[in-house]
């Protein structure tokens, strides 16, 4: 399969690295030095281009990738409230495809529905009250995470007495407060904790380097390249989608 790279830093890297060792060929790299190479054969050429950019210019990378022709997997961040509308109109209504998560690990994936499944048994125990945390690396600029962001949103499909996430500190009883840490060269840590008066129950993923989530955005680039239109974490891993099996009464 033939790969372009939007971004070059730690996780572009990271990303060629694992892409080569799959058997892939890096056909285009493209970052802040040479953004004119969006419009060249060899980024045309790609099977998929895979982003890893910022929240400032990951929407331009977006429309610039769809104009080239070229499939896109992307885990930037941050951009989703003000162009996520637009993004899924493109892919969903003019044939353009975008596969987007806000963390590729295998383990966060996992995580993700052992949390909503824990928040669906918690949902029947209102004495236990749910916040989350999050700690990433200083050089992070979105703040809650959208790993954090989309772990909430699972709470609060399957917690009825929360209605929205807070940034920090809970205001009323009905909000799911995010306590977001920059630090070091965190790579990810995210927690979401209940508590009552008489304990607490705690879930944590803590991610040790880059390469699970390279691993699963070359994952989700071999998926993409046969298919079109908005997709996600949910297709690729449809455990994701699933509804948990009641407990067998045998």
């Amino acid at each position: 399969m033939k790969i372009a790279l939007i971004g070059y830093g730690k996780m572009g890297k990271e990303l060629e690295k694992v892409a080569l060792s799959r058997g892939h060929e890096i056909v285009c790299i493209i970052d802040i030095n040479n953004q004119d190479d969006f419009e060249s054969e060899a980024f045309r050429s790609a099977d998929v281009a895979i982003e890893f950019t910022n929240p400032m210019v990951a929407y331009s990378n977006y429309i610039r990738t769809f104009k080239a022709g070229v499939k896109l997997v992307s885990g930037s961040t941050g951009w989703m409230a003000e162009h996520g509308d637009e993004i899924k109109e493109l892919c969903e209504k003019e044939g353009k495809t975008l596969f987007w998560s806000s963390n590729f690990s295998l383990g966060v994936a996992i995580f993700s529905a052992v949390n909503k499944y824990l928040a669906k048994i918690m949902n029947q125990f209102p004495a236990y009250d749910v916040t989350m945390s999050e700690t990433h690396h200083i050089h992070k600029l979105d703040a809650p995470s959208g790993t954090a962001i989309t772990l909430a949103e699972g709470i609060l499909e399957n917690l009825d007495r929360k209605s929205h996430w807070v940034k920090e500190e809970a205001a009323t009883t009905d909000e799911l407060p995010i306590h977001s840490i920059r630090e070091g060269e965190v790579f990810g840590i995210h927690t979401v904790r209940y508590d009552s008066a008489a304990d607490s129950i705690s879930i944590t993923h803590d991610a040790k380097n880059r390469g699970g989530f390279a691993l699963g955005a070359i994952l989700a680039a071999e998926y993409t390249a046969g298919k079109q239109g908005y997709l996600g974490m949910s297709d690729l891993f449809p455990f994701l989608a699933d509804e948990p099996s009641k407990p067998s009464s045998k």
